[in-house]
This record gives structure tokens, C-alpha cells and sequence, in this order.
């Protein structure tokens, strides 16, 4: 859902893909002249945007050609990476980068990003060294959105829970010793505000062995405003205010008082640094300044009080959103809203070349929304095409890349390389029972390739 950029390539053959399920298409169809008829498109990144626009470019019209070309040596993107192992059915995050804390001490040990840290248990390459200490006995998690509760929830999890998912072996063995009993999860703003939705809270709220925490104080008050609300943000609210204010019953009660873990919500408050430990070694806690709610609907927004707190902890992780990195010097990129200028798709100043996903949008909405609007801006290609607005003329597509390719002996895996790997994956993971066991060295990969 980040970085993906269509660019119009000419003419070629394409290598056979296969396309993930999908949600129906429009059921127009265009109707293209002879010279249209054997375009060839060059989709980078092979994440659900990348694939959705591909396959409805293919469906709308069925001779093109698709090339899809990604960094990692196995397709798919947050699919793979970005999805919490005990919740495969979710695809909601995946940008590249993640927005900085901006704030003293954020670069100390045991700080880090949660998109890291989702990477490192689902096995993104990048992050396997990561090496997340978690002998703490305190978590603080700042950001209140389903990334933030992703990562609770895992942190809080019995590790034999998780042992049938596909989460990583070495992540796993890390989450056995894990000294982990508290997670907080900070939010600027109030219980109103709070950016996760209902199945993921109802989750948290009945997570085995761990009880919530919340503090009926800031629910003062909301049963007269959630009133007006839309009825699946009142339904949350609901949730949270019975949580927080009603006496849970004899069974939810005798679950609470065995449970050894807890989590809880802290509104209200704002980071404005990551304390270190007496040596300064290592991030020791979080001072927050107390905030306020100033304005209505849209327009409310958290200010300081002046009033400051410190809560102790041994880990922080930064949730407060994602960004695009820019693809290339030769792409525009708006560094400020990490997307690239466009409109409906179409590259602003840069004749076909076509993004989709976060890098379109910026990053909001789940998977079925960058579905929609991969599929809009697939129309958008085929709409030009037909128009005659893109490139004319014979170029020379993927030869012209497997040549630039083997000219730095760089021996791309192909899509039958990657059945095989995922194979391999599958036979290890059958002797625990789990759905697969990722490899995570692409030299391991490569050398099962025979690369």
C-alpha cells in the first residue's frame, strides 16, 4: 500500500503472474483499437495495490502485459509483512517508513518504531535484526490506533497461542522469555478520538491472561455526547465506557483477578521526551505533557496544559503513523505529506506514470479501500490508453531491464522461484503445526534457488 508506481513501458512479453482474490471490478470493459491492443505496463512493488492494479488492468483488458518487479526476494508486500500472525484475515498498514517521534531521546536503546516491530515478528528482512529487548516489565506503546493494539496484543499474548500462526521462529523464542506484564498505549486525545475499531478492542478487552485498565475519569461526561455520533463510533465508545465504568460480572471478574497481564489507555497525553536510565544507556520512561481538548468534530485538536507526568518503562514504541518514501530523483514526492503529486492516479508533470495506494492517498484506510482505489487508477491507465494520451511507438519493456539487470548480476527470482520458496515454507512449518515457517535470510533463499 506504499510506494507503487505504473509506468508505461511499450511493447513486450510479460512474465505469467498469479493474482491474488478480489472483490468484483466495474463491469465496463473498454474497447481498444489494433495498435492498443498488446500494450505492455511495468507495475513496481508486488503489495495489494500493485496486484489489484494489475489485475484490473488485465480483466478490462485481457491482451495487455504486466510486469510486476519488487526489492524482497518474495512477493506480496504487508500481506506477508505487515499483518499480525494471529490475525491473518486483516490487511490495514503498510507504508515504508514511519513517522519520527521527533522528540529528545528517540534514538535511545529500546525505542523504536512499531512498524519495525511488526516486521521483526513477521519476518520483513530488514528488520530481523532488530533484537527488541523485552526484559522490561513495562511497555509503553504511544498511539492508539489497531497498529498499536497489534503490537499489545502480541506483547500480551500467551506465547503457546501464537505457536499455530506463522509468526517467526526466532520471534517466537524472544516472546517465550518476554518479562513483559504492562502495556500502555498513549493518545494525545481523548476516548472519542481513539483511532482502533471495535473488533480489536473487543479482542483486547477478552486477550486470556490479561485484564484492562482504564480510568472511569475520562469517560466523564461522553454518554451525553456519543449521542451524535455515527453509530460505529458510538458502538466503541460504548464498549469502552462499559469497560471503564461498569462492575464486570462474577465470570469476566474471576478472569480479571487470575490474569497476570494488563493493558490499559492513556488519553490525554502527549510525549515530549524518552527519559533514560541513570547510566543513559537505554530509554528508561516517557514525559508527558497533560492535554486538553480545544475546538469540535474535525477540528478538535489536543493543547498542553502545562501540566507534565512521567511514566517508567523499559520499551517505547512509536505508533503515531506511517509514510511513503520517495521512489526515485525522477519522480515527484511531496516530502511533507509523504505522497507523490497526482491526480486520480496519474502523476503530476510525468506522461505515464501512474501510483496507487498510501503513496497516492497518504496512509489511511484498509485493504478494500486500496482495492478501490487501485482499481481507479487502473481505469485511469486504460482511459489514457484508449485516449491515445500515453507514449506511442516501439520500446524495449522488460528486455531492456533483464539487460540493465544482468549488467549488474543481478539474477532476479521469478514467480516460480517463489512457489518453490513458498513450498519449502510450508513443509517446515507442517512439523509444529503451523501454516508456514518464513525464511527470513534472502541468502538462505537465494541458496535454495540455486542463485
Amino acid at each position: 500500500m506504499a510506494s507503487r508506481c505504473w509506468r508505461w513501458w511499450g511493447w513486450s512479453a510479460w512474465p505469467r503472474t498469479r493474482l491474488p482474490p478480489a472483490g468484483s471490478t466495474p463491469s465496463f470493459r473498454h474497447h481498444f483499437s489494433t495498435q492498443e491492443k498488446t500494450p505492455q505496463i511495468c507495475v513496481v512493488g508486488s503489495g495489494p495495490a500493485g496486484f489489484y492494479t494489475a489485475q484490473h488492468l488485465l480483466k478490462q483488458h485481457p491482451q495487455a502485459h504486466v510486469d510486476i518487479y519488487e526489492k524482497q526476494p518474495v512477493p506480496f508486500g504487508l500481506v506477508r509483512f505487515g499483518v499480525a500472525p494471529d490475525h491473518p484475515e486483516v490487511k490495514s498498514y503498510g507504508a515504508e517508513d514511519h513517522r519520527a517521534l521527533e522528540i529528545p531521546g528517540e534514538e535511545l536503546p529500546g525505542v523504536c518504531s512499531a512498524r519495525a516491530f511488526v516486521g521483526w515478528y513477521n519476518g520483513l528482512p530488514e528488520n530481523q535484526e532488530l533484537e527488541p529487548d523485552l526484559s522490561c516489565d513495562t511497555a509503553v506503546i504511544l498511539g492508539q490506533g489497531n497498529v498499536a493494539l497489534d503490537v499489545a496484543r502480541i506483547l500480551l499474548t500467551p506465547p503457546e497461542h501464537l505457536e499455530r500462526t506463522d509468526i517467526t521462529k526466532a520471534a517466537l523464542g524472544v516472546l517465550r522469555q518476554s518479562r513483559v506484564k504492562t502495556v500502555w498505549l498513549v493518545g494525545r486525545r481523548g476516548p472519542l478520538q481513539v483511532a482502533f475499531t471495535i473488533k480489536e478492542l473487543r479482542e483486547m478487552i477478552q486477550l486470556p491472561g490479561a485484564r484492562p485498565i482504564l480510568d472511569p475519569v475520562d469517560f466523564l461526561g461522553l454518554q451525553d455526547k456519543i449521542k451524535e455520533v455515527p453509530r460505529p463510533r458510538k458502538r466503541l465508545t460504548e464498549l469502552l465506557l462499559r469497560t471503564a465504568t461498569e462492575k464486570p460480572g462474577l465470570e469476566e471478574a474471576a478472569r480479571q483477578a487470575s490474569a497476570s497481564r494488563a493493558w490499559g489507555l492513556r488519553f490525554f497525553r502527549s510525549p515530549q521526551q524518552v527519559l533514560p536510565s541513570p547510566d543513559g544507556r537505554r530509554a528508561a520512561g516517557v514525559r508527558l505533557a497533560v492535554t486538553r481538548l480545544e475546538g469540535v468534530d474535525e477540528a478538535t485538536r489536543a493543547v498542553p496544559t502545562g501540566d507534565m507526568e512521567d511514566l517508567p518503562c523499559g520499551l517505547v514504541l512509536s505508533s503515531i503513523g506511517y509514510k511513503s518514501r520517495p521512489v526515485d530523483p525522477s519522480v515527484p514526492f511531496d516530502s511533507k505529506l509523504g505522497v507523490i503529486p497526482n491526480v486520480e492516479g496519474r502523476v503530476m508533470d510525468v506522461p505515464g506514470l501512474y501510483c496507487s495506494g498510501w503513496v497516492k492517498r497518504g496512509p489511511t484506510g484498509v485493504i478494500a479501500t486500496t482495492m478501490t482505489d487501485s482499481f481507479l487508477t487502473g481505469q485511469m491507465l486504460l482511459q489514457d490508453l484508449k485516449a491515445g494520451l500515453l507514449p506511442s511507438g516501439p520500446r524495449p519493456g522488460y528486455a531492456a531491464i533483464q539487460a540493465l539487470l544482468s549488467s549488474r548480476g543481478v539474477r532476479p527470482v521469478s514467480f516460480s522461484e517463489w512457489e518453490k520458496l513458498d513450498a519449502e515454507e510450508v513443509a517446515r512449518g507442517q512439523g509444529t503445526g503451523k501454516p508456514r515457517e518464513k525464511l527470513v535470510d534472502p541468502q538462505e533463499m537465494l541458496r535454495l534457488l540455486g542463485h
